[in-house]
């Protein structure tokens, strides 16, 4: 009997790059829209695999479908999926750590610049019969200016290494990288504290996790220049949106970039909607049409890999092994 693997929910056109890696190992894919547990657990009970885009796939899931062995999330985050409920049921989990880094590296960057020359309120201006740059003062040259990274790993890295053009000092912090391997790539790698202060833009890329979660806070923001620029295009809850509001409002941080928010969409009062020193795009980072593909294949292979008795190339949660 053929494997079958449920889409619990997606926002693409086209299901065929799943459906062609499925295919391959004689698997059937099975698109739904299941947002919820409950929807989910009815939607998908005979799922003998699972691909994921938002909806949560918690222990009381797995343990309500028997026949699950692996789950495939799209894209490089896992948070959605309860990683030790899957560990303890022996489900493999799999994600795509190498996609859209070009993409998501060329978003931070890109929300740098725009916040770093205005260009929101300046587009605004013109657009209704302005045409006066000093709406725009101060700006500062950015070269020598001070660039500072939460986390160091693969996307990180990538703009570390464009943004190095521009002629900008580079710090990051990463508990889990040491000093050594930081100034091999011209990085210096110091305390959360450090990084905060020293830094005119703070770039964040760290992974949601217990820990991470309002790593910018009324305190960290307290630590940051008057003036600095904070882009986050990692995940919105990274953030604590009623500390960043406030420090934007009263001027003890210059900007904002951001591509994620805490709900998205975001939620129509969102206090963030009414500065003009923020900058909000649609979680767009990870997208163009080169790496949408890529995601979908990688995905789904890594799925069918499992379901095929195979080893998955980016398995998660490598303890379900033993």
């Amino acid at each position: 009997m053929a494997f079958k693997v449920y889409v619990t929910d997606y926002d693409y056109g086209t299901l065929d790059p799943e459906k062609k890696e499925v295919a391959k190992i004689g698997a059937v894919l099975v698109p739904t829209q299941s947002k919820t547990e409950d929807a989910i657990i009815e939607n998908c009970k005979d799922a003998d695999g699972l691909l994921n885009q938002y909806a949560p796939i918690t222990r009381k899931v797995m343990e309500s479908l028997p026949n699950l062995k692996v789950v495939g999330r799209y894209g490089v985050g896992v948070n959605t999926v309860d990683l030790k409920a899957a560990t303890d049921l022996g489900i493999q989990v799999v994600n795509v750590p190498d996609f859209c880094m070009d993409e998501v590296s060329n978003q931070a960057i890109t929300l740098m610049m725009a916040c770093h020359r205005k260009l929101n309120i300046l587009n605004h201006q013109t657009h209704h019969d302005g045409w006066d740059y000093q709406i725009a003062k101060p700006i500062r040259r950015l070269s020598g200016q001070t660039l500072g990274l939460l986390g160091f790993g693969r996307i990180p890295r990538m703009v570390a290494q464009k943004m190095k053009a521009f002629g900008l000092k580079i710090l990051a912090y990463d508990p889990y990288v040491s000093p050594e391997a930081g100034a091999k790539e011209g990085v210096e790698i110091l305390p959360l504290k450090d990084v905060l202060m020293q830094s005119d833009i703070v770039s964040v890329h760290v992974p949601l996790t217990k820990d991470t979660e309002n790593l910018l806070n009324d305190e960290t923001l307290s630590w940051m220049k008057p003036t600095a620029i904070v882009v986050n295009t990692s995940r919105g809850p990274l953030i604590d949106e009623a500390a960043l509001y406030r420090a934007l409002k009263d001027g003890k941080i210059g900007y904002a970039g951001l591509d994620v928010t805490v709900h998205e969409p975001i939620e129509k009062d969102n206090p963030l909607l009414t500065l003009d020193n923020v900058i909000i795009t649609p979680h767009i980072a990870w997208y163009s049409e080169e790496s949408e593909i890529d995601l979908k294949t990688k995905a789904a292979r890594g799925v069918a890999a499992v379901l095929n008795g195979e080893k998955a190339q980016y398995l998660v949660n490598k303890d379900v092994l033993k």
